[in-house]
């Protein structure tokens, strides 16, 4: 049984790292400041797990969180372009110092590994073709630095203090607890819960523009592998299906599954947003012996059920 810390545990996918952790038998500790997660999104296992509400740039709290740790999953950050256009002193305080300050501790602590939630956006907006861990960064936004300054920061500890990094540059992510009612909303559960309710999904720019969508249980998947790899210490790779799939593409499968036609509405594409996303995960395939297990219509319909129900357990709150 592993101490396991993860930062950013009441998030979207931190909370689902930390279920996984608990079904397997570790004691799990979460460190989040619920400037973005939400304490219910833990409900199902709180009794099985240590909650510390704190920041993850605050040397004494993380000092705290680390005792007796073995292995770290670093998911806290402000994980949003658009937020980090607004507020790029604040992404960088959680992306970059907060990491700074974990893997700092995580050295005084004696932590075995830390696996990091690194980002795709580091690439930015090039020529479509698979994106590789070799490929120069390219960088639009606030946010891209802060995560590909974190990741580099994982890189120095492992050659400077022997610390075991290794990190996993999501693409888009997507799935149940994933947060619909912020402006920042990611574009799957802003699509799923504009529809559920009768209203037209946005897309911003003509809709042509690709993402390569996992579904968050791929992803868990991902994060136990990259905790116990031998080769994966000091490595960075792709966290992805392998697929591309247009936005228009997306809103036509989502169709299918709901069984009723979308009409979208269009808006002005956003600054900082890339235009074509896909991933070469051979690397990940290779080092963790990862393959996606969950597909993309497969992850969505699990997403709709998510949602659905939430829609459900509201109406039967106000009869």
């Amino acid at each position: 049984m592993a101490k396991v810390l993860v930062t950013g545990g009441a998030g979207f996918i931190g909370s689902h790292i930390a279920t996984a952790l608990v079904e397997r038998g570790d004691s799990v500790r979460v460190l989040d400041n619920l400037s973005m997660g939400y304490r219910s999104n833990l409900n199902h296992i709180a009794s099985d797990i240590e909650f510390v509400e704190g920041d993850v740039a605050d040397e004494s709290v993380t000092k705290s969180a680390l005792k007796d740790i073995e292995l770290v999953f670093h998911q806290a950050a402000l994980a949003s372009v658009p937020m980090s256009l607004e507020q790029p002193l604040a992404t960088n305080h959680a992306c970059v110092t907060g990491t700074l300050n974990v893997l700092q501790q995580s050295v005084k602590a004696g932590v075995r590994r830390v696996v990091y939630a690194a980002s795709s956006s580091a690439y930015g907006d090039r020529p479509f073709v698979a994106k590789r861990e070799s490929d120069l960064p390219q960088v639009l936004s606030p946010y891209a630095a802060a995560k590909l300054a974190g990741e580099l920061y994982c890189q120095a500890f492992f050659h400077s203090f022997g610390l075991e990094t290794v990190g996993l540059r999501y693409f888009n992510v997507f799935g149940p607890r994933q947060d619909p009612a912020s402006p920042y909303s990611a574009v799957i559960p802003l699509f799923v819960t504009a529809i559920l309710s009768g209203t037209p999904p946005t897309i911003y720019g003509d809709g042509h523009q690709s993402r390569d969508f996992i579904f968050v249980g791929n992803v868990v998947q991902a994060n136990l592998l990259a905790s116990e790899a031998p080769q994966a210490a000091g490595q960075v790779m792709n966290m992805a299906e392998g697929r591309q799939t247009s936005l228009l593409k997306l809103l036509e499968i989502l169709a299918k599954l709901l069984g009723q036609s979308i009409q979208p509405t269009f808006a002005p594409a956003r600054a900082g947003d890339v235009r074509e996303s896909m991933a070469d995960i051979t690397m990940a395939r290779q080092i963790l012996g990862f393959e996606p297990q969950i597909g993309l219509e497969e992850g969505l319909q699990r997403t709709i059920d998510y949602y659905r129900s939430l829609t459900l357990s509201k109406m039967a709150r106000k009869v």
